[in-house]
């Protein structure tokens, strides 16, 4: 399990390369604070995760269980002291009799056995489920970086938005100059350039919004980091939706089931062993005080099965581990339901991306640069530049939507997966 919790990270930094940010960082007081890759967050958030802490300690506990479950009962010592200080010749200790007396507990049907085989699944189903939730963390870390990523690139964005408006204002002052055109351009120039700074402005808020659930994952109380750094732009095709179900067939929420069928046939067998009755062997030294002889004795004692064979117990335990399939098939089909809308969101995205990139972002790129070239010679209005350049931030921002998707889709299809999902191509 550790090599496949080792691919999902590898995968996820396939996905989202720690190289430098396609997008620039967003403007921060922090500047002094490094930028976070993809792999560090990964790392942190496997040490600090609190509930792989926990499944860590619950598997030192089932240790203990089977430490425990090993260990054979304890001989009891016993000391009786018979016919004293009663009546006429048993008035004192004259007559006493005292017996000292050793017994063990021998447990027969192999109740022993079947408590060890019990402890030995509890560790087993233990480590399967700390298997699964490192898998989580690491898919909710992955995600959660996605949209950090993505929320940096729309600041970006923006920010650009607002540098390319601001420029516009010289040229429309030198326009209003010449009469070429009225000064209500440059109002609707600012009302422009002060929408998107709105916009810009709810743009870095969400991003630390993101930054900070990023930090609560890697285990920080505040951010200490001031960007992340990762491609967002590289993806590639999706494999099959049966490649993927084959992978996830073989993950630790479907395989825990073999450890958990284990634990409940071993639950069994302990549940019939409690049917054999133990017995319990004594042996002892009395002393009479009266002839001041010594004399040995042993004892054997054996409970009768005759009401209790544990019949209500081993019931239970049967229909418990006839169940287990049933719940195998029921987290079967909730895995594929799940692998399913996250294949599916990842190809759609992939879809928007792709189509996105190679249609719309260029039309739109060269729309706009064709009427900020004619609008200083006069052959469009402002009207026109503003809505192409609306155009062309709408389209990169749409991009990135779908980029921040794909990369969370492949995150979570990674994390039910169990392994990294080398994609067919990348593109760029």
């Amino acid at each position: 399990m550790f090599f496949r919790s080792r691919a999902l990270a590898l995968g996820v930094a396939i996905a989202l390369l720690p190289a430098p940010a396609t997008h620039a960082a967003p403007k921060s007081p922090a500047s002094s604070l490094r930028s976070l890759t993809l792999s560090q967050a990964l790392s942190r958030a496997v040490a600090s995760s609190p509930g792989l802490t926990a499944a860590d300690r619950e598997i030192g506990a089932a240790g203990g269980r089977s430490l425990q479950a090993g260990v054979f009962p304890n001989p009891e010592l016993s000391a009786e002291l018979d016919n004293a200080f009663g009546s006429r010749s048993k008035r004192n200790l004259d007559a006493a009799e005292t017996t000292l007396q050793i017994s063990q507990l021998f447990e027969l049907g192999g109740k022993r056995d079947a408590r060890l085989a019990v402890a030995a699944a509890d560790v087993d189903a233990a480590r399967w489920d700390r298997a699964a939730m490192r898998l989580q963390v690491l898919a909710e870390t992955a995600e959660a970086f996605a949209r950090t990523l993505g929320a940096q690139a729309r600041v970006a964005e923006l920010g650009d938005q607002v540098d390319d408006l601001d420029r516009l204002t010289p040229l429309l002052q030198r326009r209003v100059e010449a009469g070429a055109s009225s000064s209500a351009e440059i109002s609707r120039g600012r009302l422009a350039t002060e929408t998107t700074r709105v916009e810009l402005a709810k743009a870095r808020a969400a991003f630390q919004s993101a930054r900070r659930e990023l930090s609560v994952l890697i285990g920080e109380k505040a951010p200490s980091f001031a960007s992340v750094g990762g491609d967002l732009s590289r993806i590639g095709a999706p494999p099959s939706f049966d490649s993927l179900m084959s992978r996830a067939l073989h993950t630790p929420q479907l395989t825990r089931f073999t450890a958990v069928r284990a634990q409940r046939r071993a639950l069994l067998g302990a549940a019939q062993a409690k049917a054999v009755p133990d017995i319990t062997a004594g042996v002892g030294w009395r002393h009479y005080r009266e002839d001041r002889s010594n004399a040995v004795m042993a004892s054997l004692s054996v409970p009768l099965p005759v009401f209790d064979r544990n019949q209500g117990g081993v019931i239970e335990a049967n229909e418990t581990l006839a169940k287990t399939e049933a719940e195998k098939a029921a987290a079967q089909r909730t895995l594929t339901v799940l692998v399913g809308n996250a294949y599916e969101a990842l190809r759609g995205s992939y879809d928007e991306a792709r189509l996105t990139r190679a249609n719309v972002l260029p039309v739109a790129r060269e729309a706009y640069d064709s009427i900020r070239s004619g609008y200083g010679e006069g052959r469009y209005s402002l009207l026109e530049l503003l809505d192409a350049r609306a155009a062309l931030s709408e389209a990169s921002l749409k991009e990135i939507d779908a980029l921040v998707s794909f990369h969370a889709s492949l995150a979570s299809l990674e994390g039910l997966t169990g392994s990294a999902l080398f994609l067919s191509r990348r593109d760029k």
